[in-house]
Formats: structure tokens, sequence, C-alpha cells
């Protein structure tokens, strides 16, 4: 399987949700780590465009391609069974704790949740602290430039 995470040049071969852990996140609260992933290079775009104010490009970003063994398991969060709301910013409690609950399991490396953003794509969620960890790879980094007009006022 492979996922896609776009950062900021001096964050892009961090994998270690030590991002996530320091500002929280719709599916954590601060001081959990978790590595947000998408299911798609367009996905990632719309997932940081949706947090940067109007009428600012975001620069000195990386696309990374990672890939996950494909017999690894994860769980999935359906999103008939999210309450109403789940979706809105500020994020619902209801979500981190979903979040917080498949990190201290520990049963699963990733846990498919839906786009907030995008109905119908999926987020990637991983345990950096899950024995299979050490198995996901980065194969690919690259310089990633926003289209302007995602930005535009």
């Amino acid at each position: 399987m492979i996922v896609f995470r776009l950062a900021k040049s001096r964050y892009a071969m961090d994998l270690s949700g030590h991002g996530a852990e320091l500002s929280g996140g719709r599916w954590n609260y601060k001081g959990t780590r978790m590595l947000y992933t998408s299911d798609s290079r367009a996905l990632c775009t719309t997932e940081i465009a949706v947090h940067v104010p109007m009428g600012i490009i975001p620069e000195d970003y990386k696309l990374v391609t990672i890939e996950i063994p494909d017999e690894m398991k994860f769980d999935t969060v359906h999103i008939n069974k999210l309450p109403r709301g789940w979706n809105r910013f500020p994020y619902a409690h209801q979500t981190r704790k979903i979040g917080e609950a498949f990190i201290k399991k520990g049963m699963f490396l990733m846990l498919k949740v839906p786009s907030a953003v995008v109905q119908g794509d999926y987020n990637y969620l991983i345990n950096p602290g899950h024995p299979e960890f050490k198995r996901i790879k980065i194969v690919r980094t690259e310089d990633f430039h926003f289209d302007s007009r995602f930005f535009r006022r």
C-alpha cells in the first residue's frame, strides 16, 4: 500500500508523529504521537489547503511517498458510525477519543478514517509506537508546489 504525506522540507523525513503530538488534530489530543497520511496526493493537498489562510501559498513543502507492506492489517472507522458534526472545526471530542483508543490499544499499525475535507476519500493514521512501524519505508520525497488558485482571496 502506498500513502502520501505533505510536510515542510525540514520535517519530510520525520515519521515520528511528533508534529501531531505537539499540536493535536482531529484524531488525537496534544501529547499523543500519530502520523497523518492520505490515500492520494490530491487529498494531501486539500488537507493542507484547508489549514492555510487565504492568500498565503504554502512554501518549502515535500511530498513524501510511504510504502506500507500489503499484508499489514488496519482498522477502519466507518463514516456511518461517527456522530453528527464529526467533520467540523473545532475538532470533535469523539473523533479524538477514537484516535486515542487506536493508539492505546496498539492492535493495528494503521487506522483508516474518512476525510473531513473530501467526502469518499480516506486518511490513514499511523501509530509510530506499533511494533510493525519499522516496516514502513519512505520510497520517495519530492519538492511540492501548491497551485496558487487554491489560495486566492
